[in-house]
């Protein structure tokens, strides 16, 4: 399966470097904002081996569309910012390319504008993409539902120049229906990204946590998001509809 990866920084750098170790994905391409460094191949830039092209390209130097008819993929993966959907994203539902979107906050129009992209093709928008933190989310909503009435409460880490509350821990606090301020953040040096709620029963606490250790962790999540929608027609998605089937199979918890 052919992959275009959006944006080159920190996490889209550990996203390929996870690509380009799979033997069931090969990185065709990156694009990035910046112009392109003294590096022409992702595998170069990270100095991998790999059979994968990874070719390097940057906004600034190619026409989205010319990249996108001449280097067909079959998904892309977003890693940069939010407002580069609206210049990629007509043109990968124009070509029929699937779109997982990893970015953490997009505003409402932009939302709007997914869920616009996939009346023509399969898009995929999870804020947290690492396949722990919202197996954690799955497991939470679960025991919210046996005790409705528990007293939760939500703590996020995260390196120290982390702007705003993580858009993971505002989904979390969606999902379970509690104010944002039960949201306690914390900043801290390297923290790549930890996420914990808390159950406070009267006679017990139950803890629920999940801590990215590595950058990777987001690529292998990106991964198992591509293998599961590979076969998926055009629709909005989120890991949700993905987790589901593993959780409930024939409508029956775990069974």
């Amino acid at each position: 399966m052919k992959i275009g990866l959006i944006g080159f920084g920190k996490a889209g750098k550990a996203v390929a470097n996870v690509i380009l170790e799979s033997k069931d994905f090969s990185l065709e391409w990156v694009l990035k904002n910046k112009r392109a460094s003294v590096f022409s191949t992702a595998k170069d830039a990270l100095n991998k081996v790999a059979d994968d092209n990874s070719l390097i390209y940057s906004t600034a130097d190619i026409i989205i569309e010319e990249l996108f008819a001449s280097d067909r993929v079959d998904i892309i993966i977003d890693f940069s910012d939010a407002e580069s959907i609206s210049q990629y994203g007509p043109v990968a539902a124009k070509y029929g390319i699937k779109i997982i979107s990893a970015i953490s906050h997009y505003n409402v129009d932009q939302i709007a504008f997914l869920k616009e992209l996939s009346a023509i093709t399969t898009v995929f928008w999870s804020p947290n993409i690492t396949l722990g933190v919202n197996y954690l989310l799955f497991a939470a909503a679960l025991l919210k539902n046996i005790a409705p009435d528990v007293d939760i409460e939500l703590v996020e880490e995260h390196f120290k120049s982390k702007s705003g509350v993580s858009g993971t821990a505002v989904r979390i606090a969606e999902t379970l229906d509690i104010e944002a301020k039960s949201i306690n953040s914390v900043r801290a040096g390297g923290i790549v990204g930890k996420h914990e709620v808390i159950f406070g029963f009267p006679y017990q606490t139950v803890r629920l946590v999940h801590e990215s250790i590595s950058r990777e962790a987001f690529g292998s999540g990106a991964l198992f998001v591509a293998q599961n929608i590979k076969d998926k027609k055009s629709g909005f998605y989120n890991f949700e509809d993905i987790l589901r089937p593993y959780f409930f199979g024939n409508g029956n918890l775990l069974s």
